[in-house]
């Protein structure tokens, strides 16, 4: 660990990011630099009201450090709120190691990151997202003991995305219960855009659900990994025509973030919207717009809050049946936010984010 200095210590716009925009009010922010090993990162924890932040670590090749550190705040702060709802005693945190995976990601990398994870003392505790498998958290849990997210020979929960797909299909479940009056996608077309760690999951349990699966991934190797474990499924060229596929039913966005913006809610053929991605609103203002459509929305970070609850139940020592049980009211609590929606004449979104800062506030 050699350097904690931001590398762009002089960008006022990273500043007024971090100190007096909207994303602000995070509890604390590290920028973090190991010139050895080419490491730069940015670990935010953005409340420990419920206890300490909970959140995984996304490897990406960010177009600008600003970027970085924007999707940083904006992921943890999203914790936060998946934390609350989904039950635990955890807070929002989020981390993001800046370039490319593919070329930068070594093990002397991770143990320099590690290192400065556990420089918070327990404050965050991080796990695996976008860019990150449960070999790198393996490494991470070298060099800190608040690492989730490890694979069961080193002690941890494995996959999380075998729990995040079904929890995903749990508010999918209830979306359905909520619109069309039964618990089940059977008969229905539902389009899932992104079929890699999560979305590959998410066509198994659609597809035993009966449900008529049409998928769409930039990577072709994702594709024909799911067409060979489910022949069934259609698969289209790209997000943008699945978003205009007739007759669709359910749009589950299951890749980055921003999906649901001023171009594709215009061209949303489906009634329900319930994916994994984080973030997916691209901008306040779209969750009315969705309402206005008479698009039901399944607040994302509700519906895919069951790989948190299972890496949250690695700390106490991993048992898979009691996570798995957790994550089943991933479906009551969907309809609960339906309900106060409802009740309180909003999109479903604003009646999620009462709900969990309420929960905040009482605990604060």
């Amino acid at each position: 660990m050699t350097d904690v200095r931001p590398h762009s210590a002089n960008d006022d716009g990273v500043l007024h990011t971090l100190f007096r925009s909207e994303q602000g009010g995070h509890e604390q922010v590290v920028l973090c630099q190991d010139r050895d090993s080419g490491l730069r990162a940015v670990i935010a924890v953005h409340s420990t009201a419920l206890g300490p932040a909970l959140g995984g670590t996304r490897f990406h090749a960010y177009a600008s450090d600003a970027d970085a550190v924007s999707d940083a705040l904006n992921l943890s702060r999203g914790m936060s709120y998946k934390n609350a709802l989904a039950g635990l005693e955890h807070g929002g945190g989020k981390a993001v190691i800046i370039g490319d995976p593919d070329k930068l990601k070594s093990e002397a990398l991770l143990e320099a990151y590690g290192r400065f994870v556990a420089s918070l003392g327990g404050r965050y505790v991080t796990a695996c997202d976008v860019g990150t498998y449960v070999q790198d958290m393996d490494v991470v849990a070298r060099t800190n003991q608040w690492t989730t997210g490890r694979s069961p020979e080193n002690g941890g929960a494995g996959d999380s995305s075998v729990l995040t797909s079904f929890g995903v299909f749990q508010g999918m479940r209830a979306s359905a219960q909520h619109l069309w009056g039964e618990p089940t996608l059977r008969g229905r077309r539902v389009g899932v855009a992104g079929v890699g760690k999560v979305g590959h999951h998410l066509v198994g349990h659609l597809v035993e659900d009966g449900a008529e699966v049409v998928v769409t991934d930039v990577r072709e190797e994702s594709v024909e990994r799911v067409r060979a474990a489910h022949p069934s499924i259609t698969v289209v060229a790209d997000t943008a025509t699945l978003i205009h596929t007739e007759g669709l039913d359910v749009y589950a966005p299951c890749a980055l973030g921003g999906a649901l913006n001023d171009a594709t809610v215009p061209a949303l053929t489906a009634k329900i919207v319930c994916g994994a991605a984080n973030n997916q609103l691209a901008h306040p203002g779209v969750e009315k717009d969705l309402a206005q459509r008479g698009i039901l929305y399944a607040p994302d970070y509700v519906v895919n809050a069951g790989g948190v609850i299972q890496v949250a139940d690695e700390l106490h020592g991993f048992d898979f049946a009691r996570a798995k049980a957790k994550a089943t009211g991933i479906l009551d609590t969907t309809l609960a936010i339906f309900e106060r929606a409802a009740r309180d004449d909003v999109p479903p979104a604003v009646a999620a984010d009462r709900i969990a800062e309420q929960r905040m506030a009482e605990a604060r």
